[in-house]
């Protein structure tokens, strides 16, 4: 499937992409009884130099998607392709070469940074994984690439928690960018930082995409944050997307009941519009993944649903160019 633009600039292709973690019983003989369906059949391209933005509710299967596709997790099915490659089925000894190509940047700067280690270390360590450079070498580049994110080259003699959580996440950034990678999966990058600082991180990753031509997976569930800085934006609930288009369209026009009702959350900057709009509160809670709904997984708490939501799986489909959705009413 091609959700935009012509098949040759398609970076990256996710089909039909699963990850289900086992749930087991027992002490000694563990017997699979069931499974978490954290991603369950989703299907999405990532064009060259675009920015995905990656929505949802918390435990929806976002970072299990992200994680997923760079083989962090072992897809339970499906295929992803990396410039027509399929990563979902190589061995780990040729996936590491593709490990150069796809990086993360994970969501908390003060769990995902070895307290341990200096910073030059932390930079360096998959220069180093990868037999790149010598001792100096990899110094003057660890250098490079901390001026590059705005920090100062010398101090990659101190450690992590002499940094602020902004200084931290921009560590981790100089990190995943030491390999030249085409292809960044940003997990949640600035869900842990104050809300003066997250605008400096996304700036800057907005920034080093135009400079290196990078291609992001944005994983968050700020949608204003969102709206900012993606191109296109995915809309996930409990393992399935809901809906993908063009940024303006989907916050201009949403078609699925699932994105209207999160859109109608977001503070507007306006009161006359702010009092005009109407709130659309969803009922109950959101089924466990283990357990998910038959039929269309939005069905028991959506507004609109009729009897065939409950027992047919909607299909995904375009229904504009560029414009996806995965449900029968639209």
């Amino acid at each position: 499937m091609s959700d935009n633009g012509s098949e040759n600039n398609v970076l990256l292709r996710v089909e039909n992409l699963k990850k289900h973690f086992p749930i087991t019983r027992g002490m000694i003989l563990q017997r699979e009884v069931g499974a978490v369906k954290a991603v369950d059949g989703i299907s999405f391209d990532i064009m060259e130099g675009e920015t995905l933005g990656l929505v949802g509710e918390s435990g929806c299967g976002k970072s299990t998607t992200g994680r997923t596709i760079l083989r962090l997790h072992d897809p339970t099915d499906g295929k992803v392709f990396l410039r027509g490659e399929n990563l979902a089925d190589l061995p780990r000894d040729r996936m590491r070469r593709y490990r150069r190509d796809m990086q993360i940047i994970f969501q908390d700067p003060y769990a995902s940074l070895n307290p341990r280690m200096t910073v030059g270390s932390i930079v360096a360590e998959p220069l180093e994984v990868h037999g790149i450079g010598n001792g100096t070498e990899r110094r003057q580049r660890v250098q490079d690439l901390l001026a590059l994110v705005g920090l100062n080259p010398y101090f990659i003699n101190r450690y992590p928690h002499e940094f602020s959580g902004g200084q931290r996440q921009r560590i981790g950034v100089a990190r995943a960018l030491a390999l030249e990678p085409e292809f960044i999966v940003c997990d949640e990058p600035i869900s842990a930082l104050d809300v003066s600082i997250q605008a400096q991180v996304v700036n800057l990753l907005q920034e080093l995409q135009e400079k290196l031509g990078l291609t992001y997976l944005f994983i968050a569930h700020d949608l204003s944050m969102v709206r900012h800085i993606s191109d296109r934006v995915a809309v996930m609930y409990l393992g399935k997307i809901m809906e993908l288009a063009p940024r303006d369209e989907l916050y201009n026009d949403p078609l699925h009941p699932y994105t209207q009702a999160l859109l109608s959350a977001v503070p507007i900057p306006d009161p006359i519009k702010e009092r005009k709009r109407q709130r659309i509160i969803l009922e109950g809670d959101v089924p466990s993944p283990a357990n998910p709904p038959s039929g269309c997984q939005f069905h028991t708490r959506c507004p609109l649903a009729v009897e065939m939501c409950k027992h047919v799986v909607p299909e995904w489909r375009e229904v504009s160019p560029g414009h996806w959705v995965y449900c029968h009413l639209v």
